[in-house]
C-alpha cells in the first residue's frame, strides 16, 4: 500500500470517526428526552436554585421563554448540579470543592461569550446548561478523533483503530459524555495529551495532561506517562550512550514535565485551604486544615461521599458491585491479554525485548515486523527517512533528539512501521492501578465512567470483536453490554434514578 492510498484511508477513517461520535451523540440527546417526556423524574429537587451567596447572580429575572428555560434547568441532574452551580456562584461550600474547575471555567466562559444573547431570552442559569451540555459533547467529537489517531500510532493499524474508536464513540458510559460530567473533558485532555506524547510533541502533551488534571482529579497519574518515557530515555542516555550529562538533562526535563502536570491539582488544593482555613480562629477551622498536609480533596471524599480502602464491602452494596462488573471484567481481561502477550516486557517495564506467546499473537494486534523493541529503551528512526517504504534507514539520533516512541507523520503508511510492544507498557500500568483504585477504594458503581477513557479497553474490545480464535459471541456480548448501559444509564440518569 503507498503511503498516498494510505493517507486516503486515514481521512476516511477520521471522518468516519467523527461521524459515529457526532451521529451517537444525536441519539443519546433524542433518548434523554424521549424517556424525559415519557417519565416523570424520581428526584426534582434539582430545579431549586437559591440565589448566590454573593449575591452576584441575576438568575432570577424574567426570561422571553420560560418554558424552553424550565426544561433546560430541570434536565442538570445529580453531579451536573454542582457544575452548573460552581459556573454561576463559584465555590460556596466545603464540599464542592470536590469538583475540580476546568469544566466551570469553560462553562462560565462559553456562557458569558458564545452564548451570553441567549440570557435574556432563557435565563443565566439554562444559558450555563446549555453551555455545558454544548460543551461537553464537542469534547466528546474531539477526543474519538484523538483516540483514532493514538490508536493508529500505537497499533499500527488503521482498521483496528477504526473499530477501537467507534466502540468509543458507543461506550457504556456514553450518558455521562453527554451530560454536564467532566469525563468528556478529561478524555479529550488525557488522549489528546498522548496523542501529542506519542507524536513527540512535549510540550503539547505536558500542557493538555495538565488540564486532565484540572478536569478530574486522576488526571495527575497521567504524570506517569512522562515518567515512564523518561526513565528510558535517561536510561538510554546514561548506559547505552555512555553520556551522563544528558542523562541528567533529561531527569530534570522529566520532572519538570511531572511536576508541570500535578501543579493545576496542587494549586486547587492551595486554593480551597486559602478560601476555608486561613483568616479563621482554630475553633472555626475545619478538622482538614490542622492536619500536617492538609488534602481538602481527600478529606471531602472520606467525609461527605465515604471513600475509603474497603469501605465499600459491604452487602447492601452488592447490587453496585453487579453493576460494576462487566466494566471490571473488561479491564481484567485487558490487562491479562496484553500481559501474557508480552510477559517480559512487562515485568522489565519494557527493558527487555520478548517473543509474543504464538497462540495469543495468532490473531491479535499486528506483530509483524517487531516482536519487541530493538533495544533497551524505546526505538527510535529518523523522520526524514518517513515514506521510504520497509526500505528504511535508520541513523543514530543525537542524544536528545529521541522521541517517545516512533514518529510517524500524519498521513503516512502505518504499515511502514513496526508495533512495538513497549508502547502498551505504561497503558497497561495506569488501567491496573486504574482499575484497583476503582474496586477497591471508590464506589465501585462509578467504574464504568471512572474507566471509561482507558484507550486499552477499547484496543483489546477490537481484538476480541474481529479475533478469529474466540468465537463470535463474546464480540455481540461487548456490543449488546454497550446498547444496554446506553439505554440504561439514558432512562435512569435523566430521570435521577441511580445509575453508576
Amino acid at each position: 500500500m503507498t503511503g498516498k492510498s494510505s493517507g486516503d484511508l486515514n481521512h476516511r477513517h477520521t471522518h468516519l470517526v467523527l461521524k459515529y461520535a457526532v451521529v451517537s451523540r444525536l441519539i443519546l440527546i433524542s433518548l434523554i428526552l424521549l424517556w424525559r417526556s415519557l417519565l416523570s423524574p424520581y428526584d426534582t429537587s434539582a430545579s431549586i436554585n437559591p440565589s448566590c451567596l454573593s449575591g452576584s447572580d441575576s438568575g432570577s429575572a424574567s426570561v422571553y421563554f420560560p418554558r424552553l428555560a424550565s426544561a433546560i434547568e430541570d434536565s442538570i441532574a445529580w453531579d451536573s448540579v454542582y457544575f452548573v452551580r460552581i459556573a454561576q456562584c463559584g465555590y460556596e461550600y466545603e464540599q464542592t470543592y470536590a469538583f475540580l474547575p476546568l469544566l466551570p471555567i469553560c462553562i462560565s466562559l462559553l456562557s458569558g461569550t458564545v452564548f451570553a444573547p441567549l440570557i435574556p431570552f432563557i435565563g443565566q442559569r439554562a444559558v450555563l446548561g446549555l453551555s455545558g451540555y454544548v460543551l461537553n459533547n464537542f469534547a466528546f467529537v474531539l477526543a474519538a478523533f484523538y483516540l483514532y489517531r493514538l490508536s493508529v500510532i500505537i497499533l499500527k493499524d488503521s482498521e483496528v483503530a477504526l473499530r477501537a474508536s467507534i466502540l468509543f464513540c458507543l461506550n457504556p458510559a456514553s450518558i455521562f459524555y453527554s451530560s454536564i460530567y467532566t469525563e468528556s473533558m478529561y478524555a479529550l485532555c488525557s488522549i489528546g495529551g498522548l496523542y501529542f506524547l506519542m507524536r513527540g510533541s512535549n510540550n503539547f502533551a505536558t500542557i493538555w495532561l495538565a488540564l486532565s488534571g484540572f478536569a478530574r482529579s486522576n488526571g495527575v497519574l497521567n504524570a506517569g506517562y512522562i515518567c515512564f518515557q523518561t526513565m528510558h530515555r535517561s536510561y538510554e542516555a546514561a548506559f547505552v550512550k555512555k553520556h551522563a550529562c544528558a542523562a541528567l538533562l533529561v531527569l530534570i526535563s522529566g520532572a519538570l514535565r511531572s511536576l508541570f502536570i500535578v501543579f493545576p491539582f496542587i494549586a486547587f488544593q492551595a486554593y480551597g485551604y486559602f478560601n476555608m482555613c486561613v483568616g479563621g480562629t482554630s475553633d472555626e477551622m475545619r478538622p482538614w486544615c490542622k492536619a500536617r498536609l492538609p488534602l481538602l480533596y481527600n478529606y471531602i471524599q472520606s467525609h461527605y461521599w465515604g471513600v475509603g480502602f474497603l469501605r465499600y464491602f459491604q452487602v447492601k452494596q452488592i447490587p453496585n458491585f453487579v453493576l460494576a462488573s462487566p466494566i471490571l471484567s473488561l479491564a481484567f481481561c485487558t490487562i491479562i491479554h496484553y500481559v501474557k502477550l508480552w510477559p517480559e516486557v512487562f515485568v522489565s517495564l519494557g527493558f527487555r525485548a520478548s517473543s509474543p506467546n504464538k497462540e495469543l499473537a495468532a490473531s491479535s494486534i499486528p506483530l509483524e515486523r517487531s516482536a519487541g523493541p530493538k533495544s533497551v529503551g524505546f526505538s527510535v528512526e529518523n523522520r526524514s527517512d518517513a515514506g521510504q517504504g520497509n526500505s528504511l534507514r535508520r541513523r543514530k539520533p543525537a542524544v536528545g533528539e529521541e522521541n517517545y516512541v516512533i514518529q510517524p507523520s500524519e498521513d503516512e503508511a502505518t504499515e511502514n512501521r513496526g508495533f512495538k510492544p513497549v508502547t502498551i507498557v505504561p497503558f497497561i500500568l495506569h488501567l491496573v492501578f486504574m482499575a484497583a483504585t476503582a474496586f477497591f477504594v471508590m464506589h465501585v458503581q462509578v467504574s464504568t465512567r471512572f474507566l471509561s477513557a482507558s484507550p486499552p479497553l477499547y484496543w483489546f474490545g477490537s481484538y476480541v470483536m474481529a479475533s478469529h480464535c474466540l468465537s463470535k459471541r463474546w464480540g455481540y456480548i461487548i456490543w449488546t453490554y454497550c446498547a444496554a448501559y446506553i439505554l440504561l444509564g439514558s432512562l435512569l440518569f435523566s430521570n435521577f434514578y441511580p445509575f453508576t
